[in-house]
């Protein structure tokens, strides 16, 4: 074949190859910094490109679900439908007569974009570390009598891990109904992994969906990142923690970290039950239904003062909603958002968001850890700080050991708890789970634990990080490149 003519074929199926992946980029492509990212990548890395496209940058994830339940991905016309109802309906009343207008207009935006209702007389308790953490967890899988469902991210072996097997073991044995999900790169986290030692002891486990290469890879998306524990739908917990031997300080290991789990009772427990029914029947096809799993009586009546919420997230029909459910919050903050998170890598409106708050007068406070456990993300955070930080947002940097709590607390009156960090990869890319919840109590005891780890920390200034050295600034500035992904 003459050279012009392999040219010419060649050069015509890269024109009709990268047209059509062009077409999918614009018609699925929400972010259009993204859109033209990898349009440019397609064009101008024939063939290459669009395999790196199909590979990495189309979401396979589409879930479907009950109706009664579902909170199914829609046409823009149902959509506006739907909201506009929304909209028009009466706000929730089942939130206190001393719930601010701000926090009212929270729980109408969050229950739009739910479609979940506000449920009354909740117990949420803050649980500190592993140390406190994990034994409650225990104690509640060694009550159950019908049901248990567990969700982790990371589920390593060690002490901790053992202490869960077993505990898992003896509740099959009594015969409660067991089921344990895994993400698929969190069960690597430890070698070799402990799905297989649950799998010997009887209980049922599955890994969210499984790698092909048995290595840890923690930069890959579309995880699931929830850590959720419920037992016989009467009492729930979830939060940050992982099941692994570092987030017990006791243990006093060079990997220490510290976290913030949560656990709560009340009508709120059926949100987690459903969310976690839903990541099991995509990942093993098995119903699990609410008359064994969640009935009614269960978590019937009121045990505590919190009004509460779930809010679900992922890269599939709950695309955003912790997004928006956090722009939210900050734009009607009147006097104080608090924030603490591992990750701080936000996108421009989230970051414009916090700058505004901080320019309308509202204290925004922002606790990060001086040294991450993720390199390449320790870079692009610290070179995205100056955004927040010299337009009046506080930013303490907390020291050893590593702090992985997620917490946002607003006003003194509305908190949201859970899996959630703020970063792309948890906003976007990964499927997280959060409570809303709207009690000054409980907003005054997490208002205490920011308070703690404030006090304990290095403010940040805009003198501090002028003074990075230029070779390390042009290294944070090239891994903030990759913020999208990270």
């Amino acid at each position: 074949m003459p050279t012009w003519l392999l040219e010419l074929l060649l050069t015509t199926a890269h024109i009709a190859v990268a047209g059509i992946v062009s077409a999918h980029i614009v018609l699925t492509k929400d972010d259009v910094r993204g859109a033209i990212a990898w349009t440019g990548l397609v064009w101008l890395t024939p063939f290459l490109g669009s395999v790196i496209y199909v590979l990495f940058g189309v979401n396979r994830i589409n879930r479907s679900v009950d109706a009664k339940r579902a909170r199914p991905a829609m046409a823009d016309a149902a959509r506006a439908t739907q909201v506009q109802r929304a909209l028009a309906a009466p706000a929730d009343q089942v939130l206190p007569a001393t719930t601010t207008p701000s926090a009212r207009s929270i729980a109408r935006l969050v229950g739009t974009i739910t479609h979940e209702p506000l449920e009354p007389g909740c117990a949420v308790e803050p649980l500190q570390d592993g140390d406190a953490a994990y034994p409650a967890m225990l104690a509640a899988i060694d009550g159950a009598t019908r049901t248990v469902a567990m969700a982790s991210y990371i589920f390593d072996r060690g002490e901790v891990g053992t202490q869960f097997v077993d505990a898992l073991a003896r509740a099959v044995e009594r015969g409660v109904a067991v089921r344990v999900l895994i993400d698929g790169v969190g069960a690597r986290y430890s070698h070799p992994p402990i799905v297989a030692e649950l799998t010997r002891r009887g209980v049922t486990v599955a890994e969210f969906l499984r790698l092909l290469l048995p290595l840890p890879q923690p930069y890959l998306n579309l995880r699931n990142h929830r850590k959720m524990l419920i037992v016989d739908g009467a009492v729930a917990f979830c939060g940050g923690l992982n099941i692994r031997d570092a987030c017990v300080l006791a243990l006093r290991r060079p990997d220490a970290t510290r976290d913030l789990h949560f656990r709560l009772r009340g009508p709120v427990v059926p949100h987690l039950m459903r969310a976690f029914a839903e990541d099991w029947r995509f990942t093993t096809k098995e119903a699990l239904p609410d008359a064994t799993w969640c009935p009614p009586t269960a978590s019937a009546g009121p045990v505590g003062d919190v009004v509460a919420r779930g809010i679900p997230d992922g890269p599939d029909a709950d695309f955003e909603t912790l997004l928006m459910t956090i722009l939210g919050a900050v734009s009607q903050a009147q006097r104080s958002v608090r924030i603490a998170t591992p990750y701080f890598l936000p996108d421009q409106p989230l970051v414009n968001a916090l700058r505004v708050a901080a320019l309308r007068g509202v204290a925004v406070d922002i606790v990060l850890p001086a040294r991450g456990n993720l390199r390449m993300v320790q870079w692009a955070m610290t070179s995205q700080l100056h955004q927040v930080v010299a337009w009046g947002c506080r930013v303490f940097l907390s020291g050893a050991p590593f702090d992985h709590s997620k917490l946002l607390v607003v006003d003194g009156a509305w908190s949201l708890i859970g899996s959630c960090n703020l970063d792309p990869r948890s906003l976007r890319l990964n499927f997280e789970y959060n409570v809303e919840c709207y009690s000054t109590a409980l907003a005054a005891q997490l208002d205490a634990i920011l308070d703690a780890k404030i006090a304990g920390a290095e403010r940040l200034t805009v003198e501090a990080l002028a003074a990075i050295p230029l070779a390390a600034r042009v290294r944070n500035g090239v891994a903030w490149l990759a913020q999208p992904y990270l």
